[in-house]
């Protein structure tokens, strides 16, 4: 079969639209309101098999540059990898695979999130499975909640977001520059998770699950406690988890974590090396 590489088309609305039909077919997802919205950008890159104007298979790129200890990093999250069921067996996906690989060689290293039903596929290219830490807290406090909800339902909202986030830096171990990827989260499926704690001039996204509070991110002009970012959402949080891995983990429990379908396969020495210090990547740029 005749068949072309394409990549990096997003604002080819024909392939756009077939790559979405197929994450809708695969998925159940659709990139389309990321693009519209305008933060699906140059750091999102679909690699498809395009057949007839059809996209029928995908490996998609996601550049995600951060700063680890003071030193700039280049890492490649691998991600939307499908194929259309009419077209598996054919090799796509590996070939696919191949052209990311040899195209990112430089990197500082490739990582993903893989379902269940292909672990066997990963490690042919050189990944490996590696276990993810994260950290909780028990949590007792008996005041009311400071954290006050913010507005994310229109443009405006997201661009005074960005604008307060880009005053403050992240609690976390990693500074991440994937603005992009963390709008996917924040314009949609996300839309009530921001908050701004006045007295601790910090905006943080967050997710209350009854009794627990799931804490992704926190951005303020210096650091602040962990613990007293969770006591500033109200006497009813007993237990906080933590998405991302702060900076300061006093008081913290340090955890082996584990979901289904999500292993955790990294490629790469150097990013192997890395990660006794980034432990996991942060939720919000799981892709």
């Amino acid at each position: 079969m005749n068949y072309k590489i394409g990549k990096d088309y997003r604002d080819n609305d024909a392939l756009r639209h077939s790559f979405n039909k197929l994450a809708t077919e695969t998925f159940g997802l659709s990139f389309e309101s990321w693009y519209q919205n305008g933060y699906w950008r140059e750091k999102y890159i679909p690699y498809s098999i395009v057949v007839d104007g059809t996209v029928i298979s995908n490996v998609s790129v996601n550049l995600i540059d951060c700063i680890l200890n003071g030193k700039i990093k280049h890492y490649i999250q691998l991600g939307t990898v499908m194929t259309k069921k009419s077209h598996r067996g054919n090799g796509y996906c590996r070939i696919l695979m191949e052209t990311v690989l040899h195209d990112y060689a430089m990197c500082d290293g490739f990582f993903l999130f893989a379902n269940d039903s292909v672990l066997d596929f990963y490690p042919k290219f050189g990944f490996q499975s590696t276990q993810e830490y994260r950290f909780c807290a028990n949590i007792s406090h008996k005041s009311n909640s400071l954290a006050e909800p913010i507005s994310m339902k229109t443009k405006q909202d997201w661009v005074y977001f960005l604008k307060e986030k880009k005053l403050r830096s992240s609690n976390g171990v990693l500074q991440l520059n994937t603005d992009g990827l963390t709008m996917f989260y924040l314009t949609q499926f996300m839309q009530n998770n921001v908050y701004y704690i006045k007295t601790l001039d910090a905006y943080v996204i967050a997710e209350i699950d009854n009794d627990t509070l799931i804490l992704y991110d926190v951005f303020s002009k210096g650091p602040v406690d962990m613990i007293e970012v969770c006591n500033s959402f109200g006497n009813s949080i007993t237990k906080a988890k933590f998405a991302f891995v702060p900076k300061e983990t006093k008081m913290l429990e340090k955890y082996e974590y584990k979901e289904p379908n999500t292993t955790f396969f990294v490629r790469g020495d150097n990013l192997l090396q890395d990660m006794g210090a980034i432990l996991s990547f942060p939720e919000i740029v799981h892709a």
